[in-house]
């Protein structure tokens, strides 16, 4: 190699060396961002949050704010996703502590349980932008309705392992229980967190989990 070719080589090297720095801390800025949004969209909604919210809790500038994200929307969707992940990570980290089929039920019931002290700040983001998005945001609707139907697939292949597993009686219907189990403990979030007191949750998980009794062997 020429020592004209090693320069350009050196150059070039180097150019592709900080361009990569550069994108990494551009990612990181990023992602703190969403993680200080995040909290923020779950506890105030969408609607109700401001960029001027998310700056405070930054401590960023407007302008850093929209080299990472063009708009309120286009963040709100990145903490949506962020809120679920959490969530769901939290949740699995549980669920695989649990022996059996039926424990796997009951630390999902228990997991959910305590709405005026939710697993998130805030409460749940199932319910919380569910219930705004319904009818403004088809996307994070969307979302939602991803999240909804992949806690009804967790809570099915529990069911259907315990079947399986002869821990509960053939012929109990995993899907329609399942469907049963997200709509209760949701509804009892809304319930509770209106009243400010958790004593209709507490209803809702011992009448669940009377219902798993029923069809355990």
């Amino acid at each position: 190699m020429t020592n004209r070719s090693y320069i350009c080589t050196v150059i070039f090297l180097n150019i592709k060396s900080k361009e990569t720095i550069i994108m990494a801390k551009g990612e990181e800025t990023r992602q703190f961002i969403i993680e200080k949004a995040a909290p923020i969209f779950n506890t105030k909604g969408i609607a109700a949050t401001a960029m001027s919210d998310i700056m405070e809790a930054t401590k960023l500038s407007k302008g850093s704010m929209y080299v990472h994200f063009e708009n309120k929307e286009v963040l709100a969707c990145a903490a949506v996703d962020y809120n679920m992940k959490v969530l769901g990570d939290k949740l699995m980290a549980r669920l695989t502590k649990s022996k059996t089929a039926k424990e796997e039920l009951f630390t999902y019931i228990d997991f959910f349980s305590n709405a005026v002290n939710p697993p998130l700040t805030g409460g749940c983001p199932l319910l919380n932008f569910g219930t705004e998005a319904d009818d403004t945001n088809p996307i994070i609707k969307e979302k939602i309705n991803m999240g909804i139907n992949l806690n009804q697939k967790i809570l099915e292949a529990s069911i259907n392992k315990g079947i399986a597993n002869s821990e509960f009686r053939t012929g109990w219907n995993a899907v329609d229980f399942a469907t049963v189990i997200v709509a209760m403990m949701e509804g009892g979030h809304l319930i509770s967190r209106m009243s400010g007191k958790n004593d209709k949750m507490k209803i809702i998980t011992s009448t669940l989990k009377s219902m798993i009794e029923e069809n355990s062997l």
